[in-house]
């Protein structure tokens, strides 16, 4: 029966939102409390719930999310966007600028997290749309196709870096077959998938895309490069550190507070105001008037991915997500399909990909060491139903409509079908590389 309450309160959050036009934060809210009602949770206990919700959710992306909305405006502002996307754009071409970004979202995905990564980049999608004249989802696909398999897929992710010890996985051997089982899934719902919305209507965007400048005054190519990549470069600098290790030394220490992903946030934000902004001849007034305005931008999206928060945090502690992986536990399947198919149901249904990938790793794990089947292979097949068609439960879902400025039906054939086409073709592949290994 609670099976089916979850089914009626996301169906109610749907239609809250399209038919009855509330905004999604009410929609969250009211969705959540009543979720909460029909699961068993004692009314005095909702409240608190919703509130934990609210603030597990928002408390890791807050700063990221605001600070990485600063330098992507600052990053327009100066032009160093539209020459960056410049750039790009003769270096590929037009007709293959899909590739470049599901490229660079995959090098820029492997050692940053999956919300830094997409504030960091989507401005230079927008610049690069606006410039070309292509649809922005158009050229936004293989670039979340590519951060959202790293994510899923590879170490040092949190997921996967977790599952590896719990499945006695090597995490080099994790992380090839990773780039293995990942490369397939990129093209087909990257650049090939993308290919449904080349005639797509373009949408105005206008957060990240001030009006084009003249070439002379643009910042120059070596200091666009090097101040946007420079969050990247120092989060990197932490991937080549083992997960795991505790740091021996104050030099350790101190290296891994540098390369913390909020610290470098500001740390960009603070290099990107010098080497874009006042050393340019921009006044710090005006940079603080961008930095405020980038700010009333993302206010809506912090709103609606809280929102998302207290829906996930009423299925969690109703217990709703045991129940289905003991409902699941008993079919008999290949342990690496078993895997995916608990992930990608509690991924549905709580939409985080990283509490299914653990939960579902934590329900494996004795399966893995009962059956012999290969440790690193299950990371991967446990990270593939992690992603599986993530909806209005996800945070990403809305971070990406409201972004790209599309409506809910728009982000379900283009979000959350990509999503879709990387879990099954990631098992496909997965079980694909078991057969030639074993």
């Amino acid at each position: 029966m609670q099976l089916w309450f979850v089914a009626l309160s996301i169906a109610l959050l749907v239609i809250l939102i399209t038919k009855a036009k509330l905004h999604p934060f009410l929609a969250f809210l009211l969705t959540s409390a009543l979720a909460g009602a029909l699961l068993g949770i004692p009314l005095s206990h909702i409240p608190g719930i919703l509130e934990k919700g609210l603030g597990s959710t928002l408390g890791p992306l807050l700063g990221i999310i605001c600070l990485g909305a600063m330098f992507g405006k600052i990053v327009a502002e100066s032009g160093a966007a539209q020459r960056i996307a410049a750039v790009l754009i003769r270096a590929f071409g037009t007709s293959r600028i899909t590739w470049a970004l599901l490229l660079t979202g995959f090098v820029v995905g492997l050692p940053l997290f999956y919300n830094v990564g997409f504030v960091l980049l989507v401005p230079l999608v927008f610049s690069i749309a606006q410039q070309a004249g292509l649809p922005a989802i158009y050229l936004g696909v293989p670039l979340l196709a590519s951060l959202s398999i790293t994510h899923g897929f590879l170490p040092p992710h949190p997921a996967p870096t977790a599952m590896v010890p719990m499945f006695g996985a090597r995490m080099g051997t994790t992380l090839l077959y990773g780039v293995v089982v990942a490369t397939p899934a990129m093209l087909l719902a990257g650049p090939l998938f993308a290919r449904a919305f080349r005639n797509a209507t373009p949408r105005p965007f206008t957060m990240f895309a001030p009006p084009l400048r003249p070439e002379a005054e643009l910042p120059g190519a070596l200091n666009c490069f090097a101040t946007t990549l420079f969050p990247v470069v120092m989060i990197a600098i932490s991937a080549a550190v083992p997960p795991g290790v505790e740091p021996a030394t104050a030099g350790r220490e101190a290296l891994g507070f540098l390369t913390n992903p909020l610290v470098v946030m500001l740390l960009a934000l603070g290099l990107a105001t010098v080497t874009l902004g006042t050393s340019r001849g921009m006044k710090l007034p005006v940079v603080m008037e961008h930095y405020s305005s980038a700010v009333k931008d993302v206010a809506v999206i912090l709103l609606i991915v809280a929102g998302a928060g207290t829906l996930k945090q009423v299925l969690v502690d109703s217990g709703v997500s045991k129940q289905i992986t003991v409902l699941l536990q008993g079919i008999p399947l290949n342990p690496l399909l078993l895997g995916w198919m608990i992930a990608a149901v509690i991924r549905v249904s709580l939409g985080s990909a990283t509490v299914a990938g653990l939960t579902a790793a934590g329900i494996m794990a004795p399966v893995v060491a009962a059956t012999g089947v290969d440790g690193n292979l299950m990371v991967l097949a446990i990270g593939a139903g992690s992603l599986m068609l993530s909806h209005v439960n996800d945070s990403g879902f809305w971070m990406c409509k409201e972004y790209f400025n599309l409506s809910l039906r728009e982000t379900l054939l283009s979000w959350t079908l990509m999503e879709g086409i990387v879990g099954v073709s990631g098992i496909v592949s997965v079980l694909i590389l078991d057969a030639v290994l074993h």
